[in-house]
């Protein structure tokens, strides 16, 4: 059975994407800041025997190289994928935002992708179906005010992207990346309550006029993740209901 590794594994995107991993017959491994949430879901996808939960934050370099030590170490066996879904959302101002703020956004979306990348590579490598779907976003090319550093951030992972694609071809590891439009998920919905996001704007500027549910874009990163891509790598697939190519403003 295919083992795949998911950051932010215990909810959203990263939950949904376990789920679909085990219905086509993986085992999962997810790391998450929650021990509480990392449990729950464990419960949810089928228990212990398909599911390993480890508590590893992606800002630490010390935390990731121990908890992929520990996956390779496991019952799991080889590290054929990894999804990178940690991520937070946190609008601020760019003339106001400060240093640390800035560093957290960029550290755990960009960084974070970079590390956990880098502790699986030699793992990855002694896999026959290697790969690596990065979470970007709609983000990455658009001009989002409050969103500077995220924006930045998901702008890097799509060029980290690119470079791993064909630095890491010859070790047989495929990299793709997956932009999501907005999705109806706990992120939103949070963003939705504080008042940092009007929904109807949101829906008004998608052509199909509504939200992605988690199931669909854990549907593509599956295919991303699966030999059913067998020959895509260093590509960016949008999925955002038409958002970023819309262009009926005029």
């Amino acid at each position: 059975m295919p083992t795949a590794v998911i950051t932010g594994g215990a909810s959203g995107i990263g939950f949904a994407f376990a789920n679909r991993w085990i219905r086509e017959g993986g085992r999962v491994a997810i790391l998450d800041l929650s021990a509480s949430a990392i449990e729950s879901a464990i419960d949810s996808l089928g228990g212990p025997e398909v599911v390993l939960g480890l508590v590893a934050n992606v800002k630490s370099d010390v935390e990731v190289q121990s908890a992929v030590a520990q996956i390779a170490a496991s019952t799991l066996g080889v590290i054929d994928t990894v999804v990178n879904c940690a991520g937070v959302a946190r609008p601020a101002a760019a003339a106001t935002v400060d240093d640390d703020e800035w560093t957290t956004l960029v550290d755990i979306h960009l960084n974070g992708t970079m590390r956990m990348n880098r502790a699986a590579f030699p793992f990855l490598a002694q896999s026959q179906r290697a790969s690596i779907v990065n979470l970007s976003s709609v983000a990455a090319i658009s001009g989002m005010p409050g969103r500077s550093s995220y924006c930045a951030a998901k702008a890097g992972v799509e060029g980290l992207t690119k470079a791993l694609a064909v630095e890491w071809a010859e070790q047989g590891i495929r990299v793709n990346a997956l932009a999501p439009g907005y999705v109806n998920s706990e992120m939103t919905a949070g963003l939705i309550a504080s008042g940092s996001l009007k929904i109807q704007p949101v829906i008004a500027r998608t052509p199909l006029r509504r939200l992605a549910q988690p199931d669909e874009i854990s549907a593509a990163i599956y295919f991303l993740a699966s030999p059913e891509s067998s020959y895509i790598t260093g590509h960016t697939l949008y999925v955002d209901g038409g958002m970023t190519i819309d262009g009926s403003w005029y």
